[in-house]
């Protein structure tokens, strides 16, 4: 698991989990059920694959049957083509009118993968809102807590604390919230 880079506020977590199944026996998967698990708490999957492989479809559907099995198919999620470079126009063509929705690229161009990070940051933004905290003066402790959490937009002071207008997934805003009112 690692953290989109640049890194954004709040943090998106990418990891890499189904990107092996290809290469192991079906019966080997049940194996691997706890780490593909970690796909049933992912707000986003991106299913990548490499569109110059005339066997993309059936790795696509491998990728999506296991998913289906240990219950994740009802996480959004968005198809990548990569490898675009590596297809000719009319492939290209092909994959367009085949796939409507897909994000094409090539992982190797700067711009591409700008605009899939953008695309990726767009589908958070579309999910998030913005709440006002009030941190207490004696729990400054958690300030870091809610900068790791949100985007702090403007930061005021009053008598009760810290006054701060927030931008979150509503999940984490409510773990704050829940979090200043243990105190």
């Amino acid at each position: 698991v690692r953290i989109l880079q640049p890194e954004t506020r709040p943090r998106v977590l990418v990891s890499d989990t189904v990107g092996f199944i290809k290469q192991l026996p079906h019966d080997l998967v049940a194996s691997f059920r706890s780490t593909l698990t970690e796909a049933l708490e992912a707000s986003l999957l991106l299913y990548v694959v490499d569109a110059s492989d005339p066997t993309y479809e059936a790795q696509l559907e491998v990728s999506r049957g296991v998913l289906r099995e240990i219950g994740a198919e009802e996480v959004p999620s968005r198809l990548v083509l990569n490898k675009m470079d590596r297809v000719d126009a009319a492939g290209r063509a092909a994959l367009a009118e085949k796939h409507p929705d897909a994000i094409m690229l090539s992982a190797h161009a700067p711009a591409d993968v700008a605009a899939l990070r953008e695309t990726i940051m767009a589908f958070f933004e579309a999910a998030m809102v913005e709440d006002v905290l009030v941190l207490p003066y004696a729990r400054q402790g958690l300030i870091g807590e809610i900068y790791d959490s949100a985007r702090v937009l403007s930061e005021d002071y009053d008598e009760n604390g810290r006054v701060l207008k927030v931008r979150g997934l509503p999940g984490a805003i409510a773990r704050l919230r829940r979090s200043l009112a243990a105190g």
